[in-house]
């Protein structure tokens, strides 16, 4: 597989996931403003989105939207357990906590990195952030991960978006189960590796 990629973009979450289940890729590196491979090859011809994360499978075929990818990976590794079997209640689960995900955080951080939006605009979008990660302070209580005590491809996801926080100085400290939950996705050894990998590992 060819995993396509920005370092520290959204598609940490599948490069993280395919550590974790212990599959052979290959990474190409994206510049996403200039819209070219590392190799100067025209990304909108690879992927028409222009967007990461992009993976080339071993088939030929080309898979976008990263919560589709992350599940992709988990079922290519089952033994690996990063998701429930599919069609399981759990599974379900899985899907709730990728789709809150990529929808509350993920999108709400978009504004963010855009420098033509005021601040009084992005100030209502991390204000709007730290709602849900008080949400999700308080269904991390008394577990380790989202799932419970197992580690699964949402918890990566979750990870990134955190580091994003990081990135935009979220004050994050009274949130004491999600300040808890970073360090110990962080202490992973495949999470170090992508990190290392994407030259992030001093940013972690």
């Amino acid at each position: 597989m060819k995993l396509y990629y920005a370092p520290g973009a959204c598609s940490l979450s599948p490069h993280i996931a395919l550590h974790e289940a212990g599959l052979p890729h290959e990474l190409v590196k994206v510049d996403l403003r200039a819209k070219k491979t590392e190799a100067g090859d025209d990304f909108t011809q690879i992927n028409p989105k222009g967007q990461v994360p992009a993976i080339l499978l071993d088939n030929g075929e080309l898979l976008t939207e990263g919560p589709v990818i992350l599940q992709m990976i988990a079922d290519q590794a089952a033994d690996k357990h990063l998701a429930p079997p599919s069609g399981s209640k759990e599974r379900y689960r899985l899907q709730e906590w990728l789709n809150y995900i990529t929808t509350e955080l993920h999108k709400n951080f978009s504004p963010l990195f855009q420098p033509v939006i005021p601040d009084d605009v992005k100030t209502f979008f991390k204000d709007r952030l730290m709602g849900k990660f008080k949400y999700i302070d308080g269904r991390l209580a008394g577990q380790d991960y989202l799932m419970g005590k197992e580690f699964s491809v949402a918890d990566g996801y979750l990870f990134v978006m955190l580091a994003w926080a990081d990135r935009m100085n979220f004050d994050l400290s009274g949130l004491p189960n999600l300040v808890a939950y970073k360090a110990r996705v962080a202490a992973r050894p495949n999470v170090q590796a992508a990190l290392k990998m994407e030259g992030l590992l001093k940013a972690a």
